[in-house]
C-alpha cells in the first residue's frame, strides 16, 4: 500500500498563518490544540474543536487528528471504532476516499466485506501498480456473500509493475500459478546468514500474505503459524507491519512459548 495517505503535515504548516486569523477558536484554545496535536494527543484536539464551523481553518487540523486517531484505533484493534474516524475524516476531506486503503483494511476486519471491496476498487484508480490493493480486494471478494476463491482468483486485479519484494510472487500465489516456497525464496533467498532489515522487513510482509492466503483458503493453524511469524518472529513497525499484529490479536495468535 502507499504509506502516507495524504501529505496533510504540510497542509497543516501552510494553513497556520491562516489559523492565526481565524476566530472560531480563541488564542489560547488554538494554541492548546496546536500543542496536543504535535504532541499526538490526538483526543483533545477532537474535543476542543468540536464546535468549529465548517469553513474554519481549523477544519483541517480536526480532519487530520481524526485521521490518526482512526490508525490509533485500529492498530489496539477497536475496528468499528477506527472506520468511525475514518468516515468522520472523509467527511471533511471527501476528495480522499478512493486513497483510503486504511478503511478498506477496517472493514475487512469488521466483516463489511462489500464495503472493503468497493473500498479497494476505488483506490485502485488512484493507485493502479499495488499487488497489496489486489490482494485485499480479493480477500473482501472471498468473504463477501456467494464469494468463492476460485472466482476471486478469475477477478483478481492484474498488477504488472510492483517491483516490492516480494509482491510478484503474492500475486502469483493469490492468482493460483504461484507457490508459498517461490514467495519466501523471493524474501529471504539467503536465510542461512543473518538477516539484514531489510531481509527482515521482506519476511513479516512475506508471512503476512501468506497467512492472509491461507484464512482466504480456510487453513486456519497454517494462517496462525504465518502471522506469528509476521507479528512476532519479523515484526516491523510500519502500518502492516502492525496489520500482523492486529490480525494476530483478533485471531488469537500469540508468539511462540519459550520453555
Amino acid at each position: 500500500m502507499i504509506r502516507t495517505l495524504f501529505a496533510f503535515s504540510m497542509a497543516l504548516s501552510l494553513t497556520a498563518c491562516g489559523m492565526a486569523r481565524d476566530d472560531s477558536l480563541s488564542e489560547e484554545v488554538g494554541a492548546e490544540v496546536m500543542e496536543a496535536y504535535q504532541s499526538g494527543d490526538f483526543d483533545t484536539v477532537i474535543s476542543l474543536t468540536a464546535e468549529i464551523p465548517d469553513d474554519s481553518s481549523w477544519v483541517r487540523v480536526r480532519a487530520a487528528s481524526l485521521q490518526r486517531r482512526g490508525e490509533d484505533h485500529f492498530f489496539h484493534a477497536r475496528i468499528d471504532e477506527s472506520i468511525a474516524d475514518f468516515d468522520a475524516f472523509l467527511a471533511y476531506i471527501p476528495d480522499q476516499d478512493p486513497h483510503h486503503w486504511q478503511r478498506g483494511l477496517s472493514y475487512y476486519y469488521a466483516e463489511k466485506y462489500e464495503e472493503g471491496k468497493a473500498q479497494f476498487e476505488r483506490h485502485q484508480t488512484v493507485n493502479t501498480q499495488d499487488v497489496e490493493n489486489a490482494v485485499w480486494h480479493f480477500l473482501c471478494a472471498v468473504r463477501a456473500p456467494g464469494g468463492k476463491v476460485e472466482a476471486a482468483q478469475k477477478e483478481l486485479i492484474p498488477i504488472e509493475r510492483d517491483s516490492r519484494i516480494p509482491m510478484k510472487e503474492v500475486h502469483d500465489l493469490f492468482a493460483g500459478r504461484g507457490s508459498v516456497e517461490e514467495v519466501l525464496s523471493a524474501a529471504a533467498p539467503n536465510t542461512d546468514n543473518i538477516l539484514s532489515d531489510e531481509e527482515r522487513n521482506h519476511l513479516c510482509y512475506a508471512h503476512l500474505y501468506l497467512g492472509l492466503y491461507f484464512e482466504a483458503i480456510g487453513e486456519e493453524e497454517k494462517m496462525k503459524e504465518h502471522i506469528r511469524l509476521a507479528a512476532f518472529e519479523y515484526p516491523m513497525e510500519h502500518y502492516m507491519g502492525k496489520t500482523a499484529k492486529v490480525h494476530a490479536k483478533l485471531r488469537g495468535v500469540g508468539p511462540l512459548k519459550v520453555e
